[in-house]
């Protein structure tokens, strides 16, 4: 299913850094302060395929099955997490299935607050215009190709993905079906 960004795309993976400080944190080891990188806080915040750019699977799924909220009670995300698949590509980069997106990303800096009283700086990675390929597998005894493109359209135009998606309270990651692309079906 062809997908076109209608708003950013903004990535923000968790960094190997954060890890490393967030499990120091855990062991009680203090780690020395460090400059902040923002080059490298922005590359750090992409997902990587082998020959490009992309965005975890699941967040179109979760996307998807999201879009069931709009269709009152007799659509069960449930039942949706259950008979949708979204397959990605796996990368020695990252180790979760990815969606490869098309676009070129550029620096973003933002600020965030942090609790309370913090305020800091984020480097993330921005696709202004994008676009996807979403390979998507269904129970056919449960859906139809026709309900299936209709959730995958509601999500992406209600739901979203990335940071500050519309589900989240923003305006970022939304995205439709692409009517100038074929959708392609495979084994029907």
């Amino acid at each position: 299913v062809p997908i076109v960004g209608t708003t950013p795309l903004i990535v923000h993976k968790f960094s190997e850094k954060a890890k490393r400080q967030m499990l120091d944190a855990q062991q009680g080891r203090k780690a020395p302060k460090v400059a902040r990188d923002p080059e490298a806080d922005y590359r750090d915040s992409m997902y990587r395929t082998a020959d490009g750019y992309g965005f975890p699977a699941v967040a179109f799924k979760a996307c998807t099955v999201g879009a069931a909220r709009f269709y009152g009670k007799d659509v069960k995300m449930t039942e949706l997490r259950q008979f949708l698949f979204f397959k990605g590509v796996l990368s020695p980069a990252d180790p979760q299935p990815l969606t490869p997106i098309e676009g070129e990303p550029h620096m973003r800096e933002d600020v965030v607050r942090l609790g309370i009283s913090g305020t800091d700086l984020r480097y993330r990675a921005e696709f202004t215009e994008w676009s996807a390929l979403l390979d998507v597998t269904f129970v056919k005894s449960s859906l139809t190709q026709e309900s299936v493109l209709s959730l995958i359209d509601a999500g992406g135009m209600g739901i979203g993905v990335g940071e500050w998606r519309p589900e989240r309270k923003g305006d970022f990651g939304t995205f439709e079906i692409d009517s100038s692309r074929e959708i392609q079906v495979v084994g029907a």
